[in-house]
């Protein structure tokens, strides 16, 4: 069992069967938006009567280089990406790790419902949610090695004391959807990377 704040709390009457996608979000990157646009294509075209649930996991982590936004800021960047992209048949929960994998789909259930279908492109979720009685998408993901969510962190990191903000944006939107960036920036979340004393980490 997990010595973390299990925060936020469940809530009272969790959401009918969706199709879910999970992820930290640390920060949202490309990879994400790719892995977010093709699971509402595959909505639309075979489950239309679901909505789409975006789970963020990791949300009573606390702040560290592997963890640097809290899941209030993970919202905000992605309600920035989804607005300009014009996907609003969406909700986005938080889920707090309870550092016990076999036992993380029940506990995750609480929060974004009983089974629907999840979706993507990560295979030791898949097969927690499988193990689980989920029907599960698995979708490719373009540039894999390069969404790496430690080499993203890694490169704001080396960006965060960069006055420049047209080279941080020329740099972060390689990998980060530039609205994103923009957000980042406009809310300085990005300077306090310089101050964590942390290494950049391949913790997803």
């Amino acid at each position: 069992m997990t010595n973390l704040p299990i925060h936020p709390e469940p809530p009272a009457s969790p959401p009918n069967p969706s199709l879910v996608v999970l992820g930290r979000f640390q920060p949202f990157h490309r990879g994400h938006a790719q892995l977010i646009k093709a699971a509402e294509e595959w909505r639309k075209l075979n489950a239309s009567e679901m909505p789409l649930v975006i789970v963020i996991g990791s949300s009573n982590r606390p702040e560290s280089m592997q963890n640097p936004w809290s899941s209030e800021e993970r919202i905000a960047m992605l309600n920035t990406w989804l607005e300009a992209e014009g996907i609003v048949d969406v909700s986005i929960v938080s889920v707090p790790d309870i550092e016990d994998p076999p036992n993380w789909v029940v506990h995750a259930e609480m929060y974004h419902g009983v089974a629907g279908v999840f979706f993507t492109s990560d295979i030791p979720s898949a097969e927690l949610y499988e193990n689980a009685g989920w029907p599960v998408v698995m979708s490719s993901l373009e540039q894999r090695d390069n969404f790496e969510g430690w080499r993203v962190r890694e490169t704001a990191r080396m960006m965060s004391t960069v006055n420049d903000e047209e080279a941080v944006r020329s740099v972060l939107s390689h990998s980060v959807p530039s609205v994103v960036v923009d957000h980042l920036i406009s809310c300085n979340a990005l300077r306090r990377l310089a101050f964590l004393g942390e290494g950049g980490e391949p913790v997803g």
